[in-house]
């Protein structure tokens, strides 16, 4: 059997079992999370050679004031998935996903494709050959298959200690329980973006972090930082395919300094353990340097770093340089697609 397919997002059904009969796929793969994007329309592209398969799941968007379309990922880590690891998948296979994806962005007028890539699984391997895999950023990753206390050895020395102060000082880390806590939580992380300045794309409406907390197709928990029964930090981790993803998290500005996010990382590396996982990734920063604060954060629980790499493709360089001439944007601009920048 040998075919390429389109799986649209009406087929929930079809979506799922392709992911579930994945080996390196995160919920960053799943059609709950792809649904919760705001623009474009969720497409899973297939291709069948006998028993095995790689998809690569995309959304399409319209390209404005054109008849084109391009085609982006969703927030995170995303990028192909495969039916075996990547060292056994056949050329054949290969060769003929990256061809049959051209022909279908070359007859939808599709005229560039970006995606995020997952760094745990390296996904990037089946794209190579085709476009630009550029290296972003480097991501943190605390390895769960080493014993605890040498786990907990990685641990930066101050970390260490804070964690001990926090204790000490009456905080405790538990699982948000009620609609109450969850709003809290929401109102938290919301301030942390404007504290911090960050752009629009971390800003969420409560909908979506519903939507994200009760989806039926990965699991979720929103660990929460209480000190006298008062909410001061909190963050959502998801529970995937033997893997934790530390995903959306807020401190509340007076509690700033005491860092209680600390404590629930250290947490949630404990329930990790419990469920028997193999990672805790933290992700990275903005820049994935010692200089870069975040990067530096969650350097702190972990000297394990990981390659976080983007895709970057273009079917069509002539209409791709006309519309970047259209919407007058910077032909030098680094932003991909620089039409949109």
């Amino acid at each position: 059997m040998n075919n390429f397919n389109i799986i649209k997002h009406n087929n929930t059904q079809e979506w799922s079992r392709i992911i579930n009969n994945s080996v390196n796929f995160d919920f960053y793969h799943t059609l709950s999370y792809n649904l919760l994007e705001k623009e474009g329309e969720p497409t899973l592209l297939v291709q069948t050679l006998e028993k095995s398969f790689i998809a690569l799941p995309i959304i399409i968007r319209d390209i404005q004031n054109s008849n084109y379309k391009d085609c982006t990922s969703v927030y995170g880590y995303a990028g192909p998935i495969t039916s075996e690891p990547f060292k056994i998948i056949s050329k054949d296979l290969l060769k003929q996903f990256q061809d049959n994806m051209v022909t279908f962005f070359k007859e939808n007028k599709i005229i560039s494709c970006f995606s995020r890539l997952h760094p745990v699984f390296e996904n990037y391997k089946i794209l190579e050959g085709l476009g630009k895999t550029i290296d972003l950023n480097k991501t943190i990753v605390i390895d769960l298959n080493l014993p605890i206390d040498e786990q907990r050895r990685k641990y930066r020395k101050s970390n260490k200690y804070e964690i001990n102060k926090l204790k000490k000082n009456d905080f405790v880390v538990t699982e948000a329980v009620n609609e109450t806590e969850i709003d809290e939580f929401i109102d938290i992380y919301t301030d942390t973006m404007r504290r911090v300045n960050a752009s629009d794309n971390y800003y969420f409406s409560r909908d979506y972090f519903y939507s994200f907390l009760q989806n039926d197709s990965f699991e979720s928990k929103l660990l929460i930082a209480k000190r006298n029964n008062v909410i001061t930090a909190g963050a959502i981790f998801t529970i995937t395919n033997k893997l934790m993803q530390y995903h959306l998290a807020g401190t509340k500005t007076e509690y700033s300094r005491d860092t209680p996010m600390k404590l629930i990382l250290d947490e949630a590396r404990l329930l990790g353990n419990k469920l028997n996982l193999n990672h805790l990734h933290l992700g990275g920063g903005v820049g994935g340097s010692d200089e870069d604060s975040l990067y530096r954060f969650k350097s702190g629980f972990s000297d394990l770093n990981l390659n976080y790499k983007v895709w970057q493709f273009i079917s069509n360089q002539e209409i791709y340089n006309q519309l970047v001439k259209d919407n007058n944007n910077d032909i030098e601009s680094s932003f991909f697609p620089q039409y949109r920048a």
